[in-house]
């Protein structure tokens, strides 16, 4: 039967296992939406790079099903770049069909505009895609086919495909579409190319032999399922596990072995054990300035590092210092290590639960003024409250993102997701509808500040029309908490656009919560304790939850930098956060680093 082209084209997304559609309805794109609505799941948004994070979040947080998302020519996808970006960043698939104007009546080279809303999408897009493509007339399906899926072979990524109104509607055969239609069909980029699996491992074997205190960093590359079924044999080698922020769910806070998240602002201990480490292996992990501090010339000063990538621009960017580069999949290797033998590295492992029991997450250094709540008791409080079934969104910028990935304690079975490359506001409340979206049968919860949360609060319809068991812990400071803090460190408190006072406007939070009929709760001490937030805590609908937090909050520990007489910055390396630790602590945990010294060797 002839049918028209975009119906086939959802059809062969289907078969590829997509099942849920989020879009932001538009002219350009009316041929795409009339198929998706008989064929998928679909989820309107009322902004598009609402509907670009929540696909995103969506397939990451979920085990079933994959979205994408539609979206119309011109505005509607310039609105939704910010959500290419996030996701080319990550490394995460995020597929969008961008309607287009008639092929007939796109612009000229050099002229800027003829069909209605038209704007071109592709040098728009296709920077931060893996693939971007104008489709202005039917293609066949296994080219179809290859360019979406060019989005999660190799290192995953964006694709956009932007397909002409004419070409949405064109009536086609579609067994006449069946196959690639003589037109040769060429792989995406292959960044794998990889050594076997078993050689990498091999390779890092020969390290582990010789280590006396080694540690693994598993990055977002080990996946979740490779974590849940091959870290237990690694653990049973004696060697310490840590995560990057975007591994933070592959093990949990009861794991014997699991010694924190290191990062720029990550927690104290771990970013002083991982200094005192002679071996670090980073699987999965492309070990960013975030990862390894902007004095990444001290990243683990007083050992060798190895580095298990997919992407070999990232093994050869120059900085850390790499000395094994292995271009592998990390999920593999994790699989060839986990059969390897056990490691001689007792005591190792007890100076480093010596060195976390001696570091408390919220640091004294931290001023909490009566009347609002400690932010890093709060999360961690929140953490003891939740299950192994939560799904966590510790929102993406500002205070709450860095107090979240700092203090919060995971849970064995969790899922959490952040972004932290693209670090842009108002990615908390998009990614935790898609998460939600993903995981109906769960709890969701999202922590946000009210500044970031502030950029995108519209979804709140979109939360409210769909039911979803999403519970918004909202920290209220009135503003931007980290661009109030580094106007306060850097320029002497001359702050601008950052608060009520410096003009920067926030709403009256319970009543927008009411507004869009949310239950909504503003708490205080002993919040755990009161029956109005325990029965919404576990009602099975969205709810909402005010958090004061003191606008003068400090967030320490830190990474203290200054600025050089030329104007450029410099900063600490990662194992010397501010404020200093006390000479009693500093003595207790900075051992190897201190006997380094002795001998000439790295500076603690």
């Amino acid at each position: 039967m002839t049918r028209k082209y975009a119906e086939v084209m959802v059809g062969w997304l289907k078969d590829m296992g997509y099942t849920h559609c989020f879009s932001v309805a538009g002219g350009n794109a009316m041929h795409l939406l009339d198929a998706v609505r008989s064929q998928m799941t679909c989820v309107p948004f009322v902004h598009e790079v609402a509907a670009g994070i929540a696909a995103e979040y969506f397939n990451e947080a979920g085990d079933e099903g994959k979205a994408f998302v539609v979206v119309t020519a011109g505005p509607g996808l310039t609105n939704i770049v910010t959500a290419l970006g996030g996701a080319y960043l990550e490394s995460r698939e995020l597929l969008v069909l961008g309607g287009q104007v008639k092929a007939e009546d796109l612009a000229d080279p050099g002229m800027r505009q003829r069909g209605i809303q038209e704007i071109d999408g592709l040098a728009i897009a296709a920077p931060v895609c893996v693939t971007a493509k104008q489709i202005d007339a039917p293609i066949h399906r296994a080219h179809f086919e290859e360019l979406v899926s060019s989005g999660w072979r190799g290192r995953p990524g964006p694709v956009f495909l932007e397909v002409c109104l004419d070409a949405q509607g064109a009536p086609v055969e579609p067994a006449d579409l069946e196959g690639d239609g003589g037109v040769p069909v060429t792989p995406a980029r292959d960044l794998l190319d990889p050594v076997d699996a078993a050689e990498a491992a091999g390779q890092i074997e020969q390290e582990l032999a010789g280590a006396e205190r080694p540690v693994v960093l598993l990055g977002g590359g080990v996946s979740r399922d490779a974590a849940r079924q091959w870290l237990p044999a690694l653990r049973e080698r004696g060697i310490p596990i840590m995560t990057s922020w975007n591994a933070m769910d592959r093990t949990g806070v009861d794991d014997p072995m699991y010694f924190g998240r290191p990062n720029t602002w990550g927690q104290r201990s771990a970013n002083i054990l991982i200094a005192q480490a002679d071996v670090v292996v980073a699987l999965g992990s492309r070990l960013g300035l975030q990862q390894t501090g902007f004095n990444w010339q001290e990243f683990a000063p007083s050992g060798r590092v190895v580095q298990v990538e997919i992407d070999p621009l990232e093994l050869e960017k120059g900085h850390p210092h790499v000395d094994v580069a292995l271009r592998a999949d990390a999920n593999a290797v994790l699989q060839a290590l986990a059969a390897g033998p056990a490691v001689d590295a007792a005591a190792w492992v007890d100076y480093c639960r010596t060195a976390r029991e001696a570091i408390p997450l919220d640091d004294p250094g931290n001023e909490n003024a009566p009347g609002f709540l400690p932010p890093f008791t709060f999360v961690q409080q929140l953490g003891d409250m939740c299950t192994g079934d939560d799904v966590v969104i510790p929102c993406s910028s500002g205070g709450a993102f860095t107090v979240m990935m700092q203090a919060f304690p995971q849970k064995t079975g969790q899922v959490v997701v952040t972004d932290k490359a693209l670090a842009s506001m108002g990615y908390g409340l998009s990614g935790a509808i898609g998460a939600a979206l993903a995981n109906p049968g769960r709890r969701n919860l999202l922590v946000e500040g009210d500044g970031g949360f502030s950029q995108n609060l519209q979804e709140l319809a979109t939360v409210a029309v769909n039911d979803l068991p999403l519970k918004v812990f909202l920290f209220a400071n009135d503003g931007y908490a980290s661009i109030r803090m580094t106007q306060r460190n850097y320029f002497g408190g001359a702050y601008l656009g950052c608060d009520s006072s410096t003009g920067l406007g926030h709403p009256e939070w319970e009543g927008l919560f009411r507004a869009f009929g949310i239950p909504v709760l503003s708490i205080g001490e002993d919040w755990q304790e009161s029956a109005e937030f325990v029965e919404l805590w576990n009602s099975p609908g969205p709810a909402a939850f005010i958090v004061p937090i003191d606008p003068e909050q400090t967030y320490f520990p830190k990474i203290s930098s200054r600025v050089r007489a030329d104007g450029g910055m410099e900063s600490n390396p990662l194992h010397l956060m501010s404020p200093d630790l006390p000479d009693d602590v500093a003595a207790k945990v900075f051992t190897y680093l201190r006997e380094a010294d002795a001998s000439g060797g790295e500076q603690a």
